[in-house]
C-alpha cells in the first residue's frame, strides 16, 4: 500500500500546489510510482502539470459525489511514473453536497483505498481552507506536509491547522502524523527569511524538513508551461530543492515501505 501524504495549510500562497507538483514529479523521477490527487477546486495542480481541461472525462468531484470508480479519473502526465486524479471548478460545490452523506469525512479515504496499492506515494493537494475537503484529505492520509513560507505572518493560522489535525487524530484518523514543516520561498539575502526559518526551527525542531525550498524564478514559471520544474529546468535551484526533499522523504520511509 502506498503512502498517502496530504499537503495542507489553510493560508493561501504558501507553496502547497508548487510542492504537490514538484515533490510528486521528483519522486517519479526517482522511479517511484506516484499520483497527485487534486483536491483543490482551483485545480492548479491539474493545469500546472499540463492537463488540458477539455480532455478530462472524470474528476475527483465525480468520484466523491457521483461514486465513479477512481480508476476512471486517473490520467497520465508528461512525467514518467506520475499520474493525476484531476480537479475542476465543479469541486466548489462538493462540500455542500457531501454534508448529508453518511461518514462524510471518510469518502476520499474509501476512494483512495481502491487504488493505493498501485502507487508508492499518493500526494493530495488540499484547498486553502479547513473545510470538509481538507478534513477528508487528512482523514485519508498517513501524514501531512505543512508548507510554511518564509515571509511575514508565516506562523499566523498554524495553531488553527494544528488544532484541526489534533481533532482528526482524536476522532477520525488516529494514525495521522505530521510528516514535517517545509520552509518555502526562502531567500537567504533577506533578514526576514532567516528570522522565520529560525523561528520555525525553534518551535518545531526535528519536525522541520532539512530541505528548504528557495525562492526561484524557474519554479514560478514552470506551471505556466504545464510542467514541473524538473522538466522545465532540471538544473534550476527549485528543481534541485524538490529533488532533495523527495530523497529525504524516501530515506525516511523506504524501510517501512519494504517491510
Amino acid at each position: 500500500m502506498g503512502r498517502i501524504i496530504a499537503i495542507a495549510n489553510q493560508k493561501g500562497g504558501v507553496g502547497k500546489t508548487t510542492t504537490a507538483i514538484n515533490l510528486a514529479a521528483s519522486l517519479a523521477a526517482l522511479e517511484k510510482k506516484v499520483i497527485i490527487i487534486d483536491a483543490d477546486p482551483q485545480a492548479n495542480s491539474t493545469s500546472g502539470i499540463g492537463i488540458d481541461f477539455r480532455q478530462i472525462k472524470c474528476t475527483v468531484y465525480d468520484c466523491l459525489i457521483d461514486g465513479k470508480e477512481p480508476a476512471e479519473a486517473l490520467m497520465t502526465t508528461g512525467v514518467e511514473n506520475l499520474s493525476i486524479m484531476p480537479s475542476n471548478i465543479d469541486l466548489v460545490g462538493a462540500e455542500i453536497e457531501m454534508l448529508e452523506r453518511p461518514q462524510r469525512e471518510k469518502i476520499l479515504k474509501n476512494i483512495l483505498l481502491k487504488i493505493s496499492e498501485n502507487f508508492d506515494y499518493l500526494i493530495i493537494d488540499c484547498s486553502p481552507s479547513l473545510g470538509l475537503l481538507t478534513v477528508n484529505a487528512l482523514t485519508a492520509a498517513h501524514s501531512v506536509i505543512i508548507p510554511v513560507q518564509c515571509e511575514y505572518f508565516a506562523l499566523e493560522g498554524l495553531g488553527k491547522l494544528l488544532n484541526t489535525i489534533k481533532i482528526i487524530q482524536n476522532n477520525l484518523n488516529p494514525d495521522l502524523e505530521i510528516e514535517g514543516f517545509l520552509l518555502t520561498m526562502y531567500d537567504a539575502r533577506l533578514r526576514l527569511s532567516n528570522q522565520v526559518a529560525e523561528e520555525v526551527n525553534k518551535h518545531f525542531q526535528q519536525m522541520v524538513f532539512r530541505t528548504i525550498i528557495q525562492r526561484n524564478v524557474k519554479l514560478s514559471e514552470a506551471p505556466s508551461f504545464g510542467q514541473p520544474a524538473i522538466l522545465y529546468d532540471a538544473d534550476s535551484r527549485g528543481s534541485v530543492n524538490y529533488l532533495n526533499l523527495a530523497k529525504e522523504l524516501i530515506e525516511k520511509h523506504e524501510p517501512v515501505l519494504k517491510t
